[in-house]
């Protein structure tokens, strides 16, 4: 299943240039998992390597969340960090790029219920908000495949 925010991020988007995106699924991981909240900078410049919300190009109402890797043509050739989830463009080729809507700046993670003991708290309260910053190794994994 395709890692994809919250399909109301869209409609609430309303033509601000950042705004919130919610992920589910696992197709992302370890950088972003299931219950994160994303800042997304909506129609921002996209480099190989960012985090970006796109159209599914076969189901144009979904919105999913995966790397840039690299341009080919008009379009950009994704991929989720987590190799076994599927869902990218080993299944669906090319993305045209019109599609891309945005790039993820920030990551919210919220805490987990039970997390009670001090220790618990303050790592969450470290690691809670974090840039979500370009990679470069999927570029590396696309010429391993």
């Amino acid at each position: 299943m395709p890692e994809r925010p919250s399909q109301e991020t869209e409609r609430a988007r309303g033509g601000l240039p950042f705004g919130p995106a919610e992920v589910t699924g696992p197709s992302m991981v370890p950088t972003l998992q299931h219950g994160d909240v994303l800042l997304v900078h909506w129609g921002a410049r996209v480099r190989p390597g960012d985090v970006v919300v796109l159209r599914h190009p076969f189901q144009q109402d979904l919105l999913v969340v995966k790397r840039a890797v690299e341009r080919r043509g008009t379009g950009w050739w994704v991929l989720g960090d987590n190799a076994f989830a599927g869902g990218d463009s080993t299944d669906y080729g090319v993305v045209p790029g019109d599609l891309v809507l945005g790039r993820v700046r920030l990551r919210y993670r919220p805490p987990r219920a039970g997390q009670r003991s001090p220790f618990a708290v303050a790592r969450w309260a470290l690691s809670a908000l974090r840039p979500v910053p370009a990679s470069r190794s999927a570029s590396r994994r696309l010429r391993a495949r």
